[in-house]
């Protein structure tokens, strides 16, 4: 009678997971992958044949999982387990989409290779609107920062999701550009949900997370791999109507994102830069092999409008920009001949990546301009 009860309960504590449930259970496993993922699915009727297995015989053994693989089933997708995970993740403030659920990105999941599940912090809603990518170089010209934030603001300001990877440069300037014209931005890692990378990039992590959307493919606790970050960019790309390229050398890791844009039959912009330039050969290669060559908002928005709402140009603001109370500081140290980023950094004692962060803002906000040297001078 005791077993009888205890065998019931077993399989009424099945039932209360769903599939999505059961799919986001096999994903956090370590070592199974997305292609073991999708033998699971296809040789099974349901997932939940897989769920507390025991050492018997089961559905992995018949599908030809190796020992390693089975072994990592039998310990680790257990009822108890999946819900410990799922409370985890909701205690965190992260939010779960599986490929199962409604608010999974459509664009995505027409992809060759869509991820199982997304990990989210921030408004999952922005899933939904037109996306463009815009990625390029980690160390761009003050040309470079300029176009992407010019192109990311007038993007998000006719109704345009912008989507980057977070990284130094142009990723970074593109979000930054999305946020400060009150649009929508969404940042896909290369990491773990819970990682902040480049370290330096914890604030713009904050604020996207807070007003725009963070994306990961990867459990929180993943350790960081270079291999990672070329599987994040076909998120990027796949996520994406198109992808503009800003300043990006023959052998950027943007033109992966470009080139994965292409096999999805996406859109491929790029953005001109001088032909004496190492960081717009790419760009320039790029256009010579059919890209469309873009000099402004307009001359990506024109592609899509047969699918966008007439949404009106919100004209910048007339009322002079918020300074935080660091902004204010550097901008009361440079002098009206200008200064130079180390000057500017031996006066103020903030640390290099700090204060370059601080410029780059009041850039954007143009308080200041970039000369010729690395010259900061007054608007």
């Amino acid at each position: 009678m005791v077993e009888s009860g205890t065998k019931a309960a077993a399989i009424h504590c099945k039932s209360l997971l769903g599939e999505r449930e059961l799919l986001f259970g096999l994903h956090e496993l370590p070592g199974i992958g997305w292609k073991t993922i999708r033998k699971l699915i296809q040789g099974t009727s349901s997932l939940d044949q897989l769920l507390d297995i025991g050492s018997g015989a089961s559905p992995a053994e018949e599908l030809g999982l190796d020992e390693v693989k089975r072994e990592v089933l039998r310990r680790g997708f257990t009822s108890a387990s999946i819900r410990s995970r799922l409370a985890f993740y909701e205690a965190s403030g992260t939010q779960v989409v599986t490929v199962l659920d409604e608010a999974y990105p459509p664009l995505l999941k027409q992809t060759a290779q869509p991820p199982w599940v997304l990990y989210a912090r921030g408004d999952i809603g922005l899933l939904q609107l037109p996306l463009l990518a815009m990625v390029g170089t980690r160390t761009p010209t003050a040309y470079g920062r300029k176009a992407a934030e010019d192109l990311s603001a007038g993007l998000a300001r006719r109704g345009f999701g912008v989507v980057s990877g977070l990284a130094r440069g142009i990723d970074s300037t593109a979000h930054r550009g999305a946020l400060l014209a009150g649009g929508a931005t969404i940042a896909v890692l290369g990491t773990g949900i819970d990682v902040a990378y480049p370290p330096e990039n914890r604030a713009l992590y904050a604020e996207i997370a807070a007003r725009g959307l963070v994306l990961s493919e990867y459990p929180a606790g993943t350790p960081s791999h270079p291999g990672m970050f070329p599987q994040r960019n076909r998120i990027i790309a796949g996520l994406s109507l198109g992808t503009v390229v800003i300043e990006a050398a023959v052998r950027s890791g943007s033109l992966i994102t470009a080139d994965q844009a292409l096999e999805e039959a996406r859109d491929v912009f790029a953005v001109p830069g001088p032909i004496s330039s190492p960081k717009s050969q790419g760009a320039l290669a790029l256009i010579k092999q059919g890209a469309k060559l873009v000099t402004c908002a307009e001359d990506i928005i024109e592609e899509y409008s047969s699918i966008m709402p007439q949404v009106p140009v919100q004209p910048a603001s007339e009322a002079p920009p918020q300074l935080t109370d660091e902004e204010n500081f550097v901008l009361q140290l440079i002098p009206l001949e200008g200064a130079t980023l180390d000057e500017l950094q031996a006066v103020s004692k903030l640390q290099f990546g700090h204060l370059h962060s601080l410029l780059l803002h009041l850039l954007i906000k143009k308080q200041i301009r970039q000369m010729p040297g690395s010259i900061y001078t007054l608007f």
